[in-house]
C-alpha cells in the first residue's frame, strides 16, 4: 500500500472533465485506489463519488493505492492531479 497527501494543483479542481481524466487513468491500473478528503473515503475509480467530494484547487487530499501496481498507479494519478492540461 502507498499512501500519499497531494496538493490538488488543476486550475477548476477535480470537476468533471479532469475528475473523468482521473478515473480514466485510475481503471487503467488493477490496484485499489481510495481518495481521502476531510476524513471521507472515496474509491477513486468512480466518478460519481469523486465529483461528490468536490475537491477544488489547492485542497490536500490524501491518495492511497493499494495492490500489484501500486507505485506505477500513485505516479500516474499524482500526475493527473497536479499536471495542467
Amino acid at each position: 500500500m502507498v499512501e500519499k497527501k497531494i496538493v490538488v494543483q488543476l486550475a477548476h479542481g477535480l470537476h468533471a472533465r479532469p475528475a473523468a481524466n482521473f478515473v480514466k487513468v485510475a481503471t487503467s491500473f488493477s490496484s485499489e485506489i481510495k481518495i481521502i478528503k476531510n476524513e471521507k473515503n472515496v474509491n477513486g475509480k468512480s466518478i460519481m463519488g469523486i465529483m461528490a467530494a468536490a475537491i477544488g484547487k489547492g485542497e490536500e487530499i490524501t491518495l492511497i493505492t493499494d495492490g500489484v501496481d501500486e507505485q506505477e498507479a500513485m505516479a500516474a494519478l499524482e500526475k493527473a492531479l497536479t499536471e495542467q492540461e
